[in-house]
C-alpha cells in the first residue's frame, strides 16, 4: 500500500486562490525552463472552480522530447524546489513527475509530456468538461470525498477509486468537445 505523505487523506474546500497560485508557478517554471516549455496548464481539481480537492496545484508541462526533458529539466526544476520522481514512472509512463513541497503534504504535482502523448489530451478535455459541466464536477467531488474517507491514507486506493468516473467522464467530455467543433 502507497501511504499518503500527509497522512489521512483530506479533500478540502475549493479555494480561490488555486488559480492565482497555479499563476505564480507557471511563471516560476517558464522561467526555470525557458522556450523549452512549450505550454504550461493549469490540471487536477484545483483548476476547476468549485470543486473541492486535495490541496494540490497540478501543472502541466508540455516539452517537445521526454528524453531531453530528463537532460534538461530536471536540474531547472530542483532549483526551485521540485522533487523527481523517478519511481512514478510505472504508474505514469511517457512522463516525468514532480513534487514540491515539504514531504507530505506536497504543495504541487508537476506533470512533463509531449503534447503529442494521448494523456494530454485527455487530462485538458477532462478539466474542461468538469469546468462546463458543474452537476459532473458535483457527482465527482461527493467520489472524492467518499473516496477519502474509506481511503484514509492509502493513496493508491483513492486514485483508483476514482478511475471508472475518470475513463466515463473523459469518453463523454472527448464527444462533448467533438461535437461542439462540429457546429
Amino acid at each position: 500500500m502507497e501511504k499518503y505523505g500527509a497522512g489521512s487523506i483530506v479533500v478540502s474546500d475549493y479555494d480561490p486562490n488555486w488559480p492565482i497560485l497555479f499563476s505564480q508557478e507557471r511563471t516560476r517554471i517558464e522561467q526555470a525552463l525557458g522556450a523549452f516549455a512549450l505550454a504550461v496548464e493549469h490540471i487536477g481539481s484545483t483548476a476547476v472552480p468549485g470543486l473541492p480537492s486535495k490541496p494540490i496545484i497540478d501543472l502541466l508541462v508540455g516539452v517537445p522530447s521526454l528524453e531531453e526533458a530528463r537532460q534538461r529539466c530536471i536540474k531547472p526544476l530542483e532549483a526551485f524546489g521540485y522533487i523527481y520522481m523517478p519511481q512514478y514512472a510505472s504508474w505514469i509512463p511517457d512522463e516525468l513527475f514532480f513534487r514540491k513541497g515539504p514531504p507530505g503534504p506536497w504543495t504541487h504535482h508537476l506533470h512533463v509530456m509531449e503534447p503529442s502523448h494521448p494523456r494530454w489530451d485527455a487530462r485538458l478535455v477532462f478539466r474542461d468538461y468538469l469546468r462546463a459541466h458543474p452537476d459532473v464536477a458535483r457527482a465527482y467531488a461527493d467520489i472524492k470525498r467518499a473516496l477519502a474517507t474509506s481511503s484514509k491514507d492509502n493513496i493508491e486506493a483513492y486514485r483508483t477509486g476514482k478511475d471508472v468516473f475518470v475513463a466515463e467522464t473523459t469518453a463523454k467530455a472527448r464527444a462533448w468537445r467533438a461535437l461542439a467543433e462540429d457546429q
